[in-house]
């Protein structure tokens, strides 16, 4: 009650200080006014701090405290020289931030890279690094490139091709490929990537200052002459490539193709980064395996993420390559952060090593193909025109065409106005695209909700349909 007492009387000193006095006028110093109130030094300075923050004060390290100007008399900061210094904006900045963005408040989310939160193992994993916070082994500094039984544990994932010593562990499958881009090739140098790919690839090869070249992809996956015809054109000694379930367009890499890709990169004697991202989302059969378990030679570097599949706070991957191509991966990830937090890593190894990681397996593809039905069900009974498309055999998104003359852009922003969040196709294109596209993703909202976003789609497709008729008619 006293310090408050005090606190008051330095407050009220102060306050008739600052209303006699100019803008700029230095007031009396801490020591002075613990002298002048018979308080303590902390007492003063918790008045100072209160009269702070309400912008009566201002205080100037190592010169003392002054009296503030009123908000009006404040000249405003001139940032405008940071765009000069700053030069252009990377391509794909915007995009991603898009992609990333929370819905807002009642939209239902047709959008997004992340499992719904009634999908996340989140107590699972929530016992498990509560455990291995515990343990005080688990706060020591370890191997830069990670637990070794963790890395032992995504090689045996990736086939008989790699082995721990192979693997780095990374914090989430973006920076690994990050990581892998920086590591494998410099500024200015030619990436291929299948058409349409990922576009967090594309933004982090762009962000690297590499030139991103598109190799055309169908139902089957990328297709092996036109890759074979861009390594011989462009001279490019990487490629870029998700075989399975990839990331737009859901396409799986057929059997047929696989040998004539790994013989296209083999003979440009160039790298394939194989991002296998969706290795625990496959819904209908069985998933092939990795291109990287059939490798002799050292040709894919494999990149796998366990966040897709579990929660967006689960920021553990591994990417893994041979020989000198895997030395250069694990010096780039010790460049970038040195490790990734020891309780993360053994949480990791507990739950994906126990039984719980199978359960949450099965019982996330039941849901994920539960919600996929709803979703193709819904678009076939309130937008026709956006159903009897390709449907995935796994993954988390729908690629569907638009109907001539629909700007996807366009439809996207009238999406939102009606309440439901969905993604362009145009960005996951590296060039310009064929043709007008959505992506939408069935993983975030739960099935009973998919009726109703498609009800919303529908309005927005229709709205936007009108606006287009009426700007060619008014040509």
């Amino acid at each position: 009650m006293n310090d408050g007492n005090a606190v008051l009387r330095v407050i009220q000193d102060l306050r008739r200080l600052v209303a006699a006095a100019d803008p700029g006028t230095r007031l009396p110093s801490v020591r002075e006014l613990t002298a002048r109130h018979q308080a303590s030094p902390v007492t003063v300075a918790e008045a100072v701090r209160q009269l702070v923050a309400q912008g009566l004060v201002e205080t100037r390290p190592g010169r003392g405290t002054f009296v503030a100007a009123p908000p009006h008399e404040r000249r405003a900061p001139d940032l405008s020289w940071q765009t000069v210094a700053l030069g252009p904006r990377r391509t794909g900045e915007e995009e991603m931030q898009a992609l990333l963005a929370l819905p807002p408040a009642g939209a239902i989310p047709l959008s997004g890279g992340y499992l719904d939160t009634d999908l996340q193992p989140a107590a699972a994993l929530g016992a498990a690094l509560a455990r291995a916070a515990r343990q005080p082994a688990s706060w020591q500094r370890g191997p830069t490139e990670g637990r070794e039984d963790l890395r032992a544990w995504f090689a045996r994932e990736a086939g008989a091709g790699l082995r721990a010593d192979d693997m780095v562990i990374c914090p989430g499958g973006q920076a690994a490929l990050s990581t892998a881009l920086r590591a494998l090739a410099a500024p200015g140098d030619t990436l291929l990537v299948e058409s349409p790919t990922y576009l967090g690839a594309l933004a982090t090869a762009r962000a690297a200052g590499l030139r991103v070249v598109p190799v055309p992809a169908d139902n089957d996956g990328v297709r092996p002459d036109h890759l074979a015809a861009a390594f011989a054109r462009t001279g490019a000694r990487l490629f870029y490539c998700q075989p399975l379930h990839a990331n737009p367009h859901g396409a799986t890499l057929a059997e047929h193709r696989r040998a004539p890709v790994a013989d296209a990169v083999r003979e440009a004697g160039a790298f394939l980064i194989e991002d296998d991202y969706a290795r625990d989302l496959t819904l209908d059969g069985q998933a092939p395996p990795p291109l990287a378990a059939d490798d002799p030679d050292g040709h894919v570097i494999y990149l796998r993420s366990l966040t897709k599949s579990t929660a967006p706070g689960l920021r553990v991957a591994a990417i893994g390559a041979r020989g000198p191509a895997g030395a250069r991966l694990r010096a780039g990830r010790l460049l970038d952060d040195f490790f990734v937090a020891g309780p993360l890593q053994q949480a990791t190894l507990e739950f994906v090593t126990a039984p719980a990681w199978a359960r949450h397996c099965r019982t996330l593809r039941t849901a994920l193909r539960a919600r996929r039905e709803a979703l193709r069900d819904a678009l076939r009974r309130h937008v026709p025109d956006l159903a009897g498309q390709p449907v995935p055999r796994g993954g988390m998104h729908l690629w569907v065409r638009l109907p001539d003359g629909v700007d996807d852009v366009a439809l996207a922003a009238a999406a939102v106005a009606e309440g439901v969040v969905v993604f362009p196709g145009r960005p996951w294109y590296a060039a310009e695209p064929p043709a007008a596209h959505l992506r939408l993703t069935y993983a975030a909202a739960p099935a009973d909700l998919m009726d109703e976003a498609a009800r919303r789609l529908a309005r927005a497709l229709r709205s936007t349909s009108v606006s287009a008729r009426s700007r060619r008619a008014e040509h």
